[in-house]
């Protein structure tokens, strides 16, 4: 029963992590680099996938410019791995700000 209520928890945790990030109130590049306890054992896809406009095809050509699998979770990537995966996003977002300028 422990298990099954710690399961909830993590899952309830994980989807209000994802309504954030889908309405802009958290930062993906934020969330990789901090590392909250509920995105630890995440996939990076599922992650990346919860913003808007983010599908599977984006988030692989993201990944590609690292050597980084979509399936590897957020807990277990290094610390070089976070700053430039958190890098690129950051990168990514500024450029859309200044094309909708």
């Amino acid at each position: 029963m422990r298990a099954l209520a710690r399961a909830n928890e993590v899952r309830l945790a994980r989807a209000q992590l994802k309504r954030e990030v889908a309405f802009g109130e958290i930062d993906v590049a934020e969330v990789i680099v901090d590392c909250p306890w509920e995105a630890q054992s995440m996939a990076v896809a599922d992650l990346l996938m919860s913003q808007r406009r983010w599908g599977y095809t984006r988030c692989h050509k993201l990944l590609a410019q690292l050597p980084m699998s979509e399936q590897k979770t957020v807990g277990s990537m290094t610390d070089r791995q976070r700053r430039a995966l958190a890098a690129i996003l950051s990168s990514a977002e500024e450029g859309r700000r200044w094309s909708r300028d």
